[in-house]
């Protein structure tokens, strides 16, 4: 991995609100965000010089459910390795939860089969996701 420089909970609104949009994810905002950051369970962050270019959430009462969320990688950084180091990362937080948490994300397209590499399985057609946002 290149030099990159991987860090723990260090995700700035500003940083955290334009990855999202570069990366083609729905856009929060600034007072959502900062609520959003502050309830952060555990966070990865990579930097290329001082850029942020990767990250990842992890939220949830730190007991019984955690949720993955937020992974993405800058598009000029894609194919690099950087999501398999993000969740590289983060699971090694989830190995230390409590062995009946039920730690759970959601896939977009392909991503299903980098997390399948960590454990994750589909779900459906037992369980099905389900959403609300609040507009």
């Amino acid at each position: 991995m290149e030099n990159f420089k991987v860090l723990t909970n260090n995700i700035s609104i500003d940083d955290y609100r334009n990855m999202r949009k570069l990366c083609g994810l729905s856009e929060k905002t600034e007072a959502a965000s900062k609520i959003g950051l502050g309830n952060t369970t555990f966070s990865i962050s990579i930097l290329d010089s001082t850029q942020l270019i990767g990250m990842g959430r992890i939220i949830g009462d730190n007991g019984t459910f955690a949720q993955i969320v937020d992974i993405c990688v800058h598009p000029n950084y894609q194919g690099k390795g950087l999501e398999k180091t993000i969740m590289e990362h983060l699971m090694e937080y989830v190995n230390k939860l409590p062995k009946s948490c039920y730690v759970s994300l959601i896939a977009d397209g392909n991503a299903k089969h980098l997390y399948e590499k960590f454990g994750f399985e589909v779900v459906e057609p037992q369980f099905v996701g389900m959403a609300l946002k609040i507009e």
